[in-house]
């Protein structure tokens, strides 16, 4: 069966401001282009986030996908974007099996933009198997320092977050969105359309590893997350619990791994460098 057929409804990334600095002088400046696009499966309602909209059908298909309404590429028909309604249509191939039941209790979660996830956080996680995969220290390095050398939205304009997928220390997708919500979701889409598998990637975000995140990473078959920031105490309990490696802090050499050490190869030598 053919891939679902994809809208390209890309929006500009960034709008300029005219703003007053600490002398009253007016200095353009460039500000994150944040908007709504609500999610309508089979005409139906389902919720609206707030996104860059960089990529709005990957968006929205990894959306479906992370919370488990869609099972397979084949469910999904077809993805148009409109932005001047602010709306991504979802074609179902046969629709989604009791949505009204599985979509009535929503979690607000604790993401930057506001994300919404239906039923309960930890439905289906302890199906999750995670490969047994590693990554060295200097990979890990490798990934921090690709990360600080990128050309980044948040280097121009701030106020976003920047996730990542690598292989190795090759990073495979890099996306920003108001909410790393959005942007582990648009990695997701991207993966599933690409058959790109987890067992062999690293998963990395700017912003703190909270349940979400790593509930997501586990759902993508992605063992190894890392944050330039920390973790939560709910996000630390899910990774244990499902064997995410879970690595925070991570900045120039110095980073923390909370969870499943067995996952990272140390060489504390590089440290010393």
């Amino acid at each position: 069966m053919p891939l679902p057929q994809l809208s390209h409804a890309s929006a500009p990334l960034t709008r300029e401001v005219t703003a007053l600095n600490e002398k009253g002088e007016a200095q353009p400046l460039a500000i994150p282009a944040e908007r709504d696009l609500t999610i309508y499966v089979d005409k139906r309602e389902l919720v609206t986030l707030m996104t860059l909209g960089a990529h709005p059908e990957w968006l929205a298909l990894g959306y479906l996908r992370n919370q488990r309404l869609v099972q397979t590429l084949d469910d999904v028909e077809s993805i148009t974007v409109d932005w001047e309604v602010g709306a991504a249509a979802v074609k179902t191939r046969g629709g989604i099996d009791r949505i009204e039941e599985r979509t009535a209790k929503r979690v607000v979660t604790t993401g930057c933009g506001q994300g919404s996830v239906f039923g309960n956080l930890m439905d289906e996680i302890d199906a999750v198997a995670l490969p047994e995969a590693c990554i060295t220290q200097a990979d890990l390095y490798g990934i921090v320092n690709t990360i600080r050398v990128q050309e980044t939205t948040y280097k121009s304009a701030g106020s976003v977050h920047g996730c990542a997928l690598f292989r190795g220390q090759e990073m495979l997708l890099f996306v920003e969105d108001v909410g790393r919500h959005n942007a582990i979701d648009t990695i997701a889409g991207w993966m599933w359309l690409q058959g790109e598998a987890g067992a062999d990637k690293v998963f990395y975000t700017t912003g703190r590893l909270t349940s979400e995140m790593v509930i997501k990473s586990a759902q993508m078959g992605v063992p190894i997350v890392v944050s330039r920031s920390g973790i939560t105490q709910m996000g630390f309990d899910v990774a244990q619990r499902v064997g995410v490696c879970a690595i925070g802090r991570a900045t120039g050499k110095h980073f923390y791994c909370y969870t499943a050490p067995h996952r990272l190869l140390l060489q504390p030598e590089l440290a010393q460098r």
